[in-house]
């Protein structure tokens, strides 16, 4: 049975991770480099259960019992000791992930899952780092992981159908639903997420409209919450390179390769909401409500 789980990464995706489960009574630990990235987790972690609170679906008590399930670390040696299962949430970048899958399969007991968070990299890349390929998996969360249902549970070429059930079941008690994806570049989300992405950035290089108007029209016209180039902005244009060339690089396919556009922006620094500058400006609001003056059009 899994009860005591290790966080590999406060970010973004790790913190939300940390606190869906210990929101669902299980025992985390939190691990990161630094404790300055652990406190930032916190806070996170923090503000988000009182938005929560706000809405009437958490009690203060439950509030405070989410954050006593959390213990923090700056060392996986620390934590790993009694692992049932360790979910990386690491930049995703593969040769840092094959480091620490190595080292958690070094620490962590003979009968824990490995799993990572990675949105495009393939599990079975990733498991050979291990001498345990039949209990890796990827477990794949949405942001922000607290509210997105969806979790693509992914199975590596040697991941064992115990391993696969185990997560498959566990995820239901988070409150998710999982849905079973097998381990191609992209798995299924960003497969088909990131091409419409970049074709957007395309439509805007090319000069076919503008940024309001390319995500005016998929929000109005075919009833998408937010435009793709503001996901894209939300997502963080570094991530969106990153998995297009993972992509790119699996399939040999050129309808995958990353606009020149998104190329130089991630070069320059503009990241969308994470550097305050993407398609959209973020200095005064982190809504997309103002367009990045790089495409403004001129009068």
């Amino acid at each position: 049975m899994i009860k005591n789980i290790v966080v590999i990464g406060a970010g973004t995706m790790g913190n939300g991770i940390a606190h869906t489960f210990a929101q669902s009574g299980f025992k985390v630990n939190l691990v990161d480099v630094s404790q300055e990235a652990l406190d930032r987790g916190l806070k996170t972690i923090t503000t988000n259960l009182d938005r929560i609170i706000a809405k009437g679906n958490l009690t203060e008590e439950q509030k405070a019992e989410t954050l006593g399930n959390i213990t923090t670390f700056t060392a996986l040696n620390d934590a790993a000791g009694s692992a049932d299962l360790i979910v990386e949430a690491a930049t995703e970048n593969l040769d840092l992930k094959l480091k620490i899958f190595a080292q958690m399969d070094e620490l962590a007991p003979a009968n824990c899952i490995l799993a990572t968070n990675t949105s495009s990299i393939s599990i079975t890349k990733i498991a050979a780092a291990t001498k345990r390929a039949d209990k890796v998996i990827g477990m794949h969360f949405m942001n922000p992981v607290p509210i997105m249902k969806l979790v693509e549970i992914i199975k590596g070429y040697s991941t064992s159908k115990e391993t696969f059930d185990a997560i498959y079941e566990m995820s239901k008690t988070l409150g998710k639903v999982p849905v079973e994806v097998n381990d191609y570049p992209g798995f299924v989300a960003n497969r088909i997420l990131m091409p419409m992405i970049n074709e957007s950035i395309e439509t805007l290089y090319n000069g076919v409209a503008g940024v309001e108007e390319i995500d005016t029209v998929m929000k109005l016209g075919m009833a998408h919450p937010m435009g793709p180039l503001q996901l894209a902005d939300f997502i963080g244009l570094d991530v969106c390179l990153a998995i297009l060339n993972v992509m790119y690089d699996g399939f040999k396919n050129p309808k995958y390769a990353p606009n020149p556009l998104l190329v130089n922006m991630v070069t320059a620094g503009k990241l969308g909401v994470k550097s305050g500058e993407g398609f959209y400006d973020y200095s005064e609001s982190k809504k997309a409500e103002k367009v990045s003056k790089m495409f403004l059009k001129s009068s």
